[in-house]
């Protein structure tokens, strides 16, 4: 495909906190059969595939440095209008020097400035065409900080729809975005769902058990409280041991414990748009409508436990909320994790290797997403994974949402911390085993998961691609 037989993925961002330009990346080089550059901020490891493939070029630039912070308040406004200008030079700098000439860009936006402006200038200067894939709005992701009658977000607003509109070509998310781009925008998109690649599957009882053996220090450890999942663990998750929280070992054979906490996993950003605290609530009216409904007292908590630790089965189990991601805000959610002192439902975060994080999702009972959507026009590409892995989902409810999750198929929707309280008591009630609501969703998540990435890319990516392209042959 093309004269030159390569591609550039640009990612203003951590190249591994950004799966969807990976896998777009994977599918130029197994499927259109290019060699590919990509251009982005190291961080996170890419997952392996990418690694491992010889076609495939990661090239990680310098980062704007964090501002000092004994820096005068009078250069701190300064400093802010310097770092787009560093950001647009060396990313020039790599896409017109540092990497071969390729045959088409693909950009991920947002961020937009000054990343559309860099590619639009770098495809001019290399003579190549660019596309853009649009997975949200920029302009609404600044508004969520400055407000939407910000001047900044007036300004960042035209740049994203001026330089939008000279890409060659267009993908993006949604339906109601490629409606958005169309009719205010001007722009011709042609709809990329996120699918799951093929690393995203339920996990045999092997790769659960080897899971949780390389998890059990972090599960078996509390931040530095004791809860119902650190009591009686203690050395429990050994590489040596053939018992962890969940699994047991007997001679070759692994069986899941019948007194196992469910296991609820979330992935977070700790960003303004998605209100952490809503789960949190939920966990507490959980716990304390379970307590309610058993007739239990506070003073019960310690023989509660070791009940628990003996193989004593309730009618709702302890609950273990696992939170995978990195961002701003972990920092301040932890500490109020530390403060709840709940009986039967505990926290971990932790930030996974991309190896291990399909394995997570694959091991899990249920998967909960509290993204909002800045724009309301995006879908979550966790809830994508999730289902990937057979794992149903409670998700915050907003505007698209239903072109993903289908209510009492594949997931819930919910909309207040009460809600999600509820949902968890309804699906959990007799778990592991009597516990049919759960059993049904599963199976459409398993049902909606079977779609792939690349069957998906095949037909809606590729031949976008390759029209664009065909356009600088000759």
């Amino acid at each position: 495909m093309g004269k030159r037989g390569r591609a550039c993925v640009v990612v203003l961002g951590d190249i591994g906190r950004s799966p969807r330009m990976q896998y777009h990346a994977l599918s130029l080089s197994r499927q259109a059969s290019l060699q590919v550059d990509i251009v982005a901020y190291g961080g996170s490891e890419p997952h392996m595939a990418l690694r491992e493939n010889q076609s495939i070029h990661i090239h990680k630039m310098k980062q704007w440095p964090s501002i000092p912070q004994g820096l005068p308040k009078m250069l701190k406004p300064f400093m802010l209008l310097l770092k787009p200008l560093f950001q647009f030079l060396m990313l020039l700098w790599y896409l017109c020097v540092k990497i071969p000439p390729p045959d088409v860009f693909l950009v991920q936006n947002p961020p937009s400035v000054p990343t559309l402006v860099a590619v639009k200038w770098a495809s001019w200067l290399r003579n190549a065409k660019f596309i853009v894939d649009w997975h949200n709005f920029g302009y609404t992701l600044l508004a969520l900080s400055l407000g939407r009658n910000s001047q900044f977000v007036t300004v960042y607003r035209w740049f994203e729809r001026h330089y939008g509109k000279m890409a060659h070509g267009s993908l993006c998310v949604t339906r109601v975005m490629q409606h958005e781009l169309t009719q205010n925008w001007g722009i011709k998109a042609a709809v990329l769902y996120d699918q799951p690649p093929e690393f995203f599957h339920p996990a045999s009882l092997e790769e659960k058990h080897k899971l949780f053996c390389r998890l059990g220090k972090h599960i078996s450890e509390s931040q530095g409280v004791h809860d119902c999942a650190s009591h009686g663990a203690v050395g429990m998750g050994s590489p040596n041991l053939n018992e962890t929280l969940f699994t047991t070992m007997v001679a070759d054979d692994i069986f899941l414990k019948p007194n196992r906490p469910a296991l609820v996993v979330s992935s977070t950003s700790w960003t303004a748009d998605e209100d952490f605290g809503i789960l949190l609530e939920a966990a507490v009216m959980y716990d304390r409508r379970v307590a309610a409904i058993l007739n239990e007292d506070d003073s019960t908590v310690e023989v509660l436990w070791n009940e628990m630790s003996a193989g004593k089965q309730c009618l709702y189990p302890r609950l273990l909320f696992i939170i995978t991601g990195k961002g701003p805000e972990k920092e301040k959610y932890e500490e109020k994790i530390r403060r709840l002192h709940l009986k039967r439902v505990a926290f971990r975060t932790m930030w996974l290797s991309a190896e291990d994080y399909p394995l997570l999702l694959g091991s899990a009972d249920l998967g909960v997403c509290l993204h909002t959507s800045s724009s309301g026009l995006d879908l979550p590409m966790k809830v994508v994974d999730m289902f990937g892995c057979g794992l149903p989902v409670c998700a915050v409810a907003y505007s698209c949402i239903k072109e993903l999750v289908k209510v009492e198929k594949n997931g819930l929707l919910f909309s207040s911390s009460s809600e999600l309280a509820d949902e968890l008591l309804m699906l959990f009630k007799g778990f592991p085993e009597e516990c049919d609501a759960l059993k049904l969703l599963r199976n459409g998540a398993l049902e909606m998961g079977s779609s792939r990435w690349a069957t998906e890319w095949e037909e809606h990516a590729k031949p976008l691609i390759s029209e664009v392209i065909s356009q600088n042959l000759g």
